[in-house]
């Protein structure tokens, strides 16, 4: 499968750098230029996709709603 054309602005190209899996769902950190990008994500997308610690993948943010907390 390859990507023609998405329109989600804000993709981050990175490696798997960590996954913590659960039963359910599981976390996938993504290390990329910007910084590590952290995914929750079904666990069975994580085995359908083959995904690994140091596969190569696209990190796509599409958010309506963030929050911001003073400190």
């Amino acid at each position: 499968m390859s990507i023609q054309a998405i329109n989600v602005r804000n993709q981050f190209r990175g490696k798997i750098k960590a996954i913590i899996e659960g039963s359910v769902v599981s976390e996938v950190d993504v290390e990329t230029p910007a910084g590590i990008v952290t995914s929750v994500i079904t666990t069975r997308s994580i085995k359908d996709l083959n995904l690994v610690i140091g596969s190569e993948v696209v990190a796509l943010v599409k958010a309506t709603e963030v929050s911001i907390a003073k400190l």
